[in-house]
């Protein structure tokens, strides 16, 4: 399996993407043109663990933005698929992340959000370094 980062999409991999979404939230509705335009975004780094005929087996997104208050980098929507769970991707995927941000943005630190009932991902981030801090997380729909 290797791990690369995607900066356009073949329909193949938009499809294999917008599966695993779906195995993310299947509340949350993701199309083709939107996930391009993530992939393509200036900003975003999206990796993508890959098997051996091409399909993507997992992926996790480095979301990098300047605040007044400094360089802020935001780990989201880490996915592996079913048919590959169990095989250390999850980690293999952060790990490159983590990797990648040492050595493109030194001194930036990694942010990121996990739903409490996803506990193997809260496991995961925690075994990888990652502190749970004591925040409150809000949303506003803008629709």
């Amino acid at each position: 399996m290797d791990i690369i980062e995607l900066h356009t999409l073949t329909d193949a991999q938009g499809e294999d993407l917008l599966g695993l979404m779906g195995e993310l939230d299947p509340e949350v509705t993701v199309t083709a043109e939107g996930m391009k335009k993530a992939v393509e975004a200036e900003g975003t780094h999206f990796f993508a663990a890959v098997d051996g005929d091409g399909h993507i087996a997992g992926c996790a997104t480095l979301c990098v933005f300047e605040s007044p208050t400094g360089r802020k980098a935001s780990v989201e929507d880490v996915v592996v698929g079913s048919a590959y769970r169990g095989l250390g991707l999850g980690r293999a995927l952060m790990e490159h992340i983590i990797d990648f941000a040492r050595t493109e943005l030194p001194g930036t630190d990694l942010h990121l959000t996990s739903r409490p009932q996803r506990t193997a991902a809260n496991a995961l981030y925690q075994s990888l370094g990652f502190e749970r801090r004591e925040t409150n997380v809000y949303r506003l729909k803008v629709r």
